[in-house]
């Protein structure tokens, strides 16, 4: 429970609130194998040309609010010269033109600024819809080099328009936004995007209130993962947005976060060290006081089991 001022403040704001859509939708569609995504979209009915699930637009601070389901959390800055939105939902129009109703519900600004967390289909899908609109699309240079050879059973998302390398910031009225690459974690793309006068951090899927998955056949690193959540702790945030989960979360969330992801690197170093097979590692790493499963795919897919295994191996 966020128990801050702004925490009152949303109470007073939930008359405003959707009502809450099912739980299926949250599920992410973003691994790097094709199967894994269309098994997703089957599995909420859109492969047979069904309309998306319904989005929930909710107000987390005064000018910010989250969007929940149909992919990954959106989250939208609303200033007086137009908006910035971090992540764009499942590819598709019906997605696209769902988020932008639920985003039209809390103002008519045009959103001139997107950030794309990382390349996976459910937070990257409609780049090239907000491209077209007009918007500034950005992103880590290394998300726009892992959708050249990205494969997703709704179609390759396109580029963004803006890379950057290591930080990018935008103002826009009175506020900013900043986008900082810490290294290696989900994936080798992953960008946290930071809000200083409101101290909340969108931090896509580098952070989720689900188990996490890391995506190594895209540069994804365990180990690395923990030290750039370091680095996202320097920075002054009370609210974390998830790139998965019904609500905004709290800094000391992503510390707990950050402790399990620790936790789940000490088991299984101890365990490659002793000897243990690859193929009864993940059976063997005891997650249940984590609250994760790790012993299901992705987790299990060779390309992803081979490299965890691999980079197990050299934790000293």
């Amino acid at each position: 429970m966020i128990e801050t001022s702004w925490r009152r403040w949303l109470c007073l704001g939930s008359c405003a609130v959707l009502a809450a859509v099912s739980a299926a939708a949250q599920a992410p569609a973003e691994e790097s194998g094709a199967s894994a995504v269309s098994a997703a979209v089957t599995s909420q009915g859109l492969g047979r040309g069904a309309a998306p699930a319904r989005q929930t637009i909710k107000p987390i601070k005064p000018g910010f609010y989250m969007v929940t389901d149909a992919g990954g959390n959106t989250s939208v800055r609303v200033t007086s010269d137009g908006l910035i939105i971090v992540d764009t939902k499942n590819a598709g129009e019906a997605f696209y033109t769902a988020l932008l109703d639920q985003i039209r519900t809390v103002s008519n600004q045009v959103v001139k600024f997107v950030f794309v967390t990382h390349h996976h289909q459910d937070h990257s899908g409609n780049i090239g819809r907000f491209v077209e609109a007009g918007a500034q699309v950005i992103a880590h240079e290394n998300l726009k080099a892992n959708l050249a050879t990205y494969a997703a059973a709704q179609g390759k998302p396109a580029n963004p328009n803006v890379t950057y390398a290591t930080e990018y910031v935008v103002k826009l009225g009175s506020s900013t936004a900043e986008a900082h690459y810490y290294g290696r974690g989900h994936t080798n793309g992953d960008t946290f995007v930071y809000f200083p006068d409101v101290k909340i951090a969108a931090t896509g899927d580098m952070f989720v209130a689900t188990t996490p998955t890391c995506d190594f056949p895209f540069g994804g690193s365990l180990v690395e993962w923990s030290r750039s959540l370091d680095s996202l702790l320097r920075l002054d945030f009370d609210v974390a947005i998830p790139g998965h989960g019904d609500d905004a979360m709290t800094r000391s969330d992503v510390q707990v976060f950050k402790q399990k992801i620790d936790t789940l690197i000490a088991r299984g170093a101890e365990l490659v060290r002793k000897g243990t097979p690859k193929d009864r590692l993940l059976s063997q790493i005891r997650t249940d006081d984590l609250g994760w499963n790790i012993n299901a795919a992705p987790w299990t897919a060779p390309a992803r089991l081979d490299a965890l295994y691999e980079e197990l191996s050299e934790v000293k």
